[in-house]
């Protein structure tokens, strides 16, 4: 045997060792049919736990506190959020499941094996904010603890400590893989929705109800924006759908990934937004705290302020773990040449040293997380809109075709790019950030009309890149050549 072929055939048997042990050495390439085992059912719990955030508290207080939205308002706001951005993730979804390949690998077919850098690298760029974000509130979530049981004081060392520890685990879990993060997700949340019954409870037994319910209506304009704003964050989980849904079967049902990713978003948020909106009436300055989490301490009970904040931190590590765990593909996709597992690591730092300078410099832990929404969702809706319009004329995926990165593969179109995708995603990027209004950035476009007061220039995004991508003259869809590997279809 050739010394070549020898290396080949350990290889192969470490990576079906390390699969069997639970971590995942698959990147870029099509799952084989024989591995997709999974069912919808078992999308359920992945979304539940990409939502377990004490941050969907601080957006239920800000409802109330900032926008003025009476509870049953709320209600409605919580849970028509979930419904407009997971249904879009769950479509997107769909996707996975006809091609057996992450989103960002699947959208070499859409934007051109060079073209999709474009909106690759943006998208990657804006992963670095969320998993930041992330990283900063499980940080805030120990130092509470920490606090609340021993009276240690927040510090720049301490500070730095626990944002290392929250991403080291995070890494560790997202390196292992879809198994783990799987195995992570579904005892997670049974802990937090032990615990939360247990919140509630205390809510219902301790709240002024008559005061809460009897509280006047607040304007309709601002549940749009309650809307928008809510739906902003789970947008930005689009792009990653295909990730999680890529070991379905080919039957797998449409309207089952459907139904489980907006039921699994629907259960946590609802509650969660409804919660924030009732601890605020009791502590109106939730919705300008600091930080997302040192409240629970004031309004909770010490025996049940402490475990349900140590759950929010695994909710926390475990949204950055699937967040990272998607990232690793992006990053593959722009010619990092490591293993998934590996390329995980470079936004494992990158959100190190942001969340870092989140914590030790930033006055304003929710200004910064409501501008950071509102620029995040434009950067993920641009690639939505013109991604999700193929869908409606692409059944099929070349699986040759989407590893082949030279000027042969049948999703080269011209010089690499797709003009059609490329232009509808610039256009419909530049339109959404004119009608986008933020601490950190305000459109020419973003007032005196109800896109940017309403806080939908995320909205618009999708609308003109999907609306100028259908419109477009598109390159053909080239099958696979005779005797190359079959289409994945659906």
């Amino acid at each position: 045997m050739s010394t070549t072929a020898h290396h080949d055939g350990a290889l192969e048997h470490l990576e079906e060792s390390l699969e069997h042990h639970g971590l995942e050495t698959r990147g870029l390439e099509p799952v084989p049919d024989s591995e997709r085992t999974a069912t919808p059912r078992g999308l359920l719990p992945t979304w539940i736990a990409a939502n377990i955030s004490v941050l969907l508290l601080t957006m239920g207080a800000s409802l109330a506190v900032s926008f003025g939205l009476n509870f049953w308002q709320a209600l409605v706001v919580g849970t028509a959020a979930p419904v407009v951005s997971y249904g879009l993730v769950g479509v997107i979804g769909v996707a996975g499941r006809r091609g057996g390949a992450p989103g960002m690998a699947l959208s070499r077919a859409v934007f051109g094996q060079r073209g999709n850098l474009l909106p690759g690298a943006l998208i990657w760029v804006a992963r670095w904010g969320w998993e930041t974000i992330n990283a900063v509130t499980g940080a805030y979530a120990l130092l509470t603890v920490l606090d609340i049981l021993f009276g240690v004081r927040s510090n720049t060392p301490l500070v730095v400590v626990t944002l290392l520890l929250f991403v080291l685990a995070t890494f560790a879990i997202s390196g292992m893989g879809i198994t783990a993060v799987r195995r992570c997700n579904r005892w997670a949340t049974w802990l937090f929705g032990a615990f939360s019954l247990l919140v509630l409870g205390h809510l219902v037994v301790r709240t002024d109800w008559a005061g809460v319910l009897g509280r006047g209506a607040g304007p309709t304009a601002a549940m749009v924006t309650g809307v928008g704003l809510i739906a902003a964050g789970g947008m930005s989980w689009a792009p990653a759908a295909p990730d999680f849904t890529r070991y379905l079967p080919g039957t797998a049902s449409s309207v089952a990934i459907v139904r489980n990713t907006v039921g699994g978003a629907g259960i946590v948020a609802l509650p969660m937004v409804l919660m924030g909106a009732v601890m605020a009436s009791s502590t109106p300055d939730l919705a300008k705290a600091t930080d997302p989490v040192s409240f629970l301490g004031a309004v909770l009970p010490l025996w049940l302020a402490v475990p349900y904040l140590l759950i929010a931190l695994v909710g926390m590590l475990l949204i950055n773990a699937m967040s990272m765990y998607s990232a690793g593909f992006t990053a593959q996709t722009l010619g990092f040449r490591l293993p998934r597992h590996w390329a995980v690591s470079v936004n494992a730092v990158i959100s190190l040293v942001l969340g870092g300078v989140l914590m030790l410099a930033a006055t304003s832990f929710m200004g910064s997380f409501v501008a950071f929404l509102s620029l995040l969702a434009v950067a993920f809706s641009a690639w939505v809109g013109v991604f999700g319009v193929d869908m409606l004329r692409r059944r099929e995926y070349d699986a040759t075709a989407l590893l082949d990165t030279t000027p042969s593969s049948a999703y080269w179109y011209r010089a690499g790019f797709s003009p059609a995708a490329v232009t509808a995603w610039a256009l419909g990027l530049a339109t959404g950030l004119l009608f986008t209004s933020s601490e950190w950035f305000t459109g020419p476009l973003a007032s005196d009309n109800p896109v940017g007061r309403y806080g939908l220039g995320w909205v618009a995004t999708i609308l003109v890149s999907g609306l100028l991508y259908a419109l477009l003259p598109k390159p053909a869809v080239v099958p696979a050549a005779a005797g190359e590997s079959a289409p994945l279809a659906v």
